[in-house]
């Protein structure tokens, strides 16, 4: 089941290897900048607005508006419209990261993604059906898991997040021609050499992206009656999809008393 699991993920993420992370300045000043096209100005305010409405966001956003380095910048796009995705990331001659783009899809208020990886998002699907929450909140929440990988490189050393773009591929191609044998001596050095394969290396990103938005939710819910059911149902999709990762979503459940923990004893 892992080996299918591995062959699927290697075929869909083989093209997001040849990516976009160089060493190049870009400003003296971080901050965010928005760069939004007038169609999208209304709808990308109503999801902001949203993420805002919650601490934890409005420290986010704070962190981004006032650093001393970074460039964060936020766009819409019509590709890929009920998706989003983190990238362009640039770093300076001292490894620090001072550069990453945040693209929207311009429907990022609709569309549940898997729950096998996204067991937050996809938790998000009943509610909604159920008219206790709206797509704003699920626009927000998306947001939320691309903050979750800015900070998540940010705190990767530039040297093995160029590392794992440059073996990445080679694992693919050996992995794709041994007849899918992940104990090869040659893929366990270079996943040793990554700090994983590059499934484990992607599936981590996206399990910190799903942290981060869990940490939107749980301020974002913390008043309502059904925000047991919510994080008990990310819960049972932690255990059956992502048991490795299961203690960094636990510890969000249980960071503010019994009022979380009740859906995660």
């Amino acid at each position: 089941m892992r080996t299918i699991k591995i062959l699927c993920l290697v075929l869909l993420l083989t093209p997001l290897y040849a990516v976009n992370g160089h060493a190049a300045p870009v400003s003296d000043n971080g901050g965010i900048r928005e760069v939004i096209d007038k169609k999208y100005e209304k709808r990308y305010q109503e999801w902001k607005n949203e993420f805002l409405s919650t601490e934890i966001g409005r420290a986010q956003w704070d962190m981004y508006t006032h650093h001393p380095r970074l460039v964060l910048t936020i766009t819409i796009t019509g590709s890929n419209p009920q998706g989003a995705a983190t990238g362009k990331y640039k770093w300076n001659n001292s490894g620090e990261l001072i550069a990453a783009t945040i693209t929207l899809g311009s429907q990022v208020d609709h569309g549940y993604p898997s729950v096998v990886y996204y067991p937050v998002m996809n938790a998000l699907q009943p509610f909604e059906s159920a008219s206790l929450i709206t797509g704003t909140v699920l626009a927000a929440t998306k947001i939320a898991h691309e903050f979750g990988h800015v900070m998540k490189i940010a705190g990767t050393p530039e040297s093995l997040y160029h590392l794992q773009a440059q073996l990445a591929p080679v694992y693919n191609r050996i992995f794709l021609s041994n007849g899918y044998n992940t104990k090869d001596p040659r893929l366990v050095e270079l996943a040793q050499k990554m700090g994983g394969n590059p499934v484990e290396v992607w599936e981590d990103r996206e399990y910190w992206g799903e942290a981060n938005a869990m940490l939107f939710l749980r301020d974002r819910v913390a008043k309502e009656k059904f925000h047991c059911r919510l994080f008990g149902k990310i819960k049972r999709a932690v255990e059956e999809y992502a048991k490795n990762y299961e203690e960094r979503f636990a510890e969000i459940a249980k960071s503010q008393g019994a009022i979380y923990a009740c859906s995660w004893r």
